[in-house]
């Protein structure tokens, strides 16, 4: 079976490090859906609007090496405890593969790149080829009461951020909450917690460097990216 990008997914994230580890984690994080010529269609898109939540099947595009373990070490866990590859959503995967939930916010159906999907709280990185998009079923896709295995046993505990005025006064108005709840969620690798260790996120037009210590997060500069995410 050969399968080809239906689209490509534009994000304020260039690059993977800082991407929320879930869909819908920061739920009002923009990003575009943008298909291949082949598939600018209006007529593949007809009905879309009337669901509220799309799932998107994509590429773990960044990471090109085959998976080479049975099981990996989910950031959940602290990265150093280790489940099966197929007990949980790890991006090392046989076939990298991803499965993320949502929101349709709205169908842009005229313009030169139209029809494009505007959609909200994705977990993919500027550039993700989109292999296929189905929409989200209440009735079916939803399960009341369900585990979540190690999940519910391991609370993520959120970062309470300082962002200083002079700073937070770069970042479009539109955005600045999505980048504010990114990095609330610790965009640190989990091996990696030195409270002196300054650290880059890339976001939109910005490389934002920041500092963690204890439980709070404290951004200390941004600095221009050549390119623009989204």
């Amino acid at each position: 079976m050969t399968i080809q990008p239906i689209a490509f997914f534009h994000s304020p994230f260039p690059s993977k490090f800082g991407i929320p580890k879930q869909s819908g984690l920061v739920g009002n994080l923009p990003g575009r859906i943008v298909f291949v010529p082949e598939w600018r269609n209006a007529d593949a898109l007809r009905g879309i609007e009337g669901f509220d939540y799309l799932w998107l099947l994509w590429e773990f595009s960044a990471n090109r090496h085959a998976a080479a373990s049975p099981v990996v070490r989910p950031p959940r866990l602290g990265g150093n405890r280790s489940v099966g590859v197929f007990a949980s959503r790890s991006p090392f995967r046989p076939n990298p593969i991803g499965l993320s939930s949502v929101r349709l916010l709205s169908v842009e159906w005229e313009g030169g790149d139209g029809p494009v999907l505007h959609v909200l709280g994705a977990d993919l990185m500027d550039g993700t080829p989109i292999f296929d998009i189905k929409p989200y079923i209440a009735y079916a896709d939803s399960h009341e009461g369900a585990r979540s295995g190690f999940v519910d046993q391991h609370e993520w505990q959120s970062l309470q951020v300082v962002f200083p005025d002079h700073l937070r006064s770069l970042i479009p108005a539109g955005l600045l909450p999505s980048l504010t709840e990114a990095l609330a969620l610790d965009p640190r690798p989990a091996y990696q917690k030195n409270p002196q260790k300054v650290y880059g996120m890339p976001f939109g037009e910005y490389d934002v460097r920041f500092l963690v210590e204890g439980d709070t997060l404290t951004v200390v500069d941004l600095v221009p990216l050549l390119g623009e995410g989204l």
